[in-house]
Formats: C-alpha cells, sequence, structure tokens
C-alpha cells in the first residue's frame, strides 16, 4: 500500500513541476515553460528545474500555448520590413525591451537640426530618418540611445 501511495505522489509531483506553457518565437524556436506573465511589453517565464524568473520580449514572441487546455494565446504579430519605403513598420524600441532579438547592426550619427524648428520635431525628423535607415537594412526593430551633443547611436534587431 505504501508502494501505491509513493507511486501516486511521484506521479502527481511530476505534473506538478512539468512545463506547462509553449512560447513560439518568430523565428520558429520553440521554447517549453512555465510561464509566469505578461507586464510591460516583456514576458516573464521559468524554466525547468528552474525558480529563476527569465523574461523576453513580447515582439520577439509569437504565441504562448497552454499545454493542459490546449489553448494559443497570440501575443505579437510578425513585421516584415522589405524596402526602405516600410519605415513605417519599423517600431523603435527602449533598451530593456529588445531581449530575444538578434542585434543585426549598430549605427552612430547626428541629429537632425533645422534652424527655427522646435526640439521635437528635431527628434521626429532624426526617428524618421533611423526607421529610414534601418528598413533599407530589413530590420523591424531599433533602439536610440542619445549620446549627448545631439549625437546617437541607434542598434537595430531582426527576430
Amino acid at each position: 500500500m505504501k508502494i501505491l501511495y509513493f507511486t501516486l505522489a511521484m506521479l502527481f509531483a511530476n505534473v506538478a513541476i512539468s512545463q506547462t506553457h509553449q512560447i513560439t518565437k518568430h523565428n520558429g524556436e520553440q521554447l517549453d515553460v512555465n510561464f509566469i506573465k505578461n507586464e510591460n511589453g516583456l514576458i516573464y517565464y521559468s524554466l525547468n528545474g528552474s525558480s529563476e524568473e527569465v523574461k523576453i520580449s513580447k515582439h520577439a514572441v509569437s504565441s504562448i500555448t497552454n499545454k493542459q487546455t490546449k489553448t494559443t494565446q497570440k501575443v505579437s504579430d510578425k513585421i516584415v520590413v522589405d524596402s526602405k519605403d516600410d519605415f513605417k513598420m519599423v517600431t523603435v524600441l527602449p533598451q530593456e525591451k529588445t531581449i530575444g532579438l538578434k542585434q543585426a547592426a549598430s549605427f552612430t550619427g547626428v541629429s537632425t537640426r533645422t534652424k527655427g524648428e522646435p526640439p521635437i520635431a528635431n527628434q521626429k525628423q532624426t526617428a524618421m530618418r533611423i526607421k529610414t535607415k534601418s528598413a533599407s537594412n530589413g530590420s523591424p526593430f531599433v533602439s536610440i540611445v542619445d549620446k549627448g551633443d545631439g549625437k546617437y547611436e541607434a542598434t537595430t534587431y531582426v527576430y
């Protein structure tokens, strides 16, 4: 009888610690994880046998599937940038929300300064120029870091 109880306890413990969700990334990679939460543009999960919280950008994830209920939740759509004309589809992300995306290229430059324009107009013009350059490289995401004195560093990301 003790063996039966022990076997049942092990069976239920195994189910309790097994991976409950599957994350499907836009690049086709699938991860078996324990989903924790989706918050502030990041998805938090833990890996098998670990209680450490891992995070990934929601832009890198296509869907999350609950293995027990077989329900799938769409997280984000894949953005395909083919040419420089697709600059409007390029998304500017803060550096901390690029986790899980692959760095494609980096470039530096000087912000656009037009005499008589307010600073916000100059920022928009510079962002549009960076997004156009990112789109011509085929990168749907870019992170811009202001280096001061009107200089910036931009890093492009792909899936």
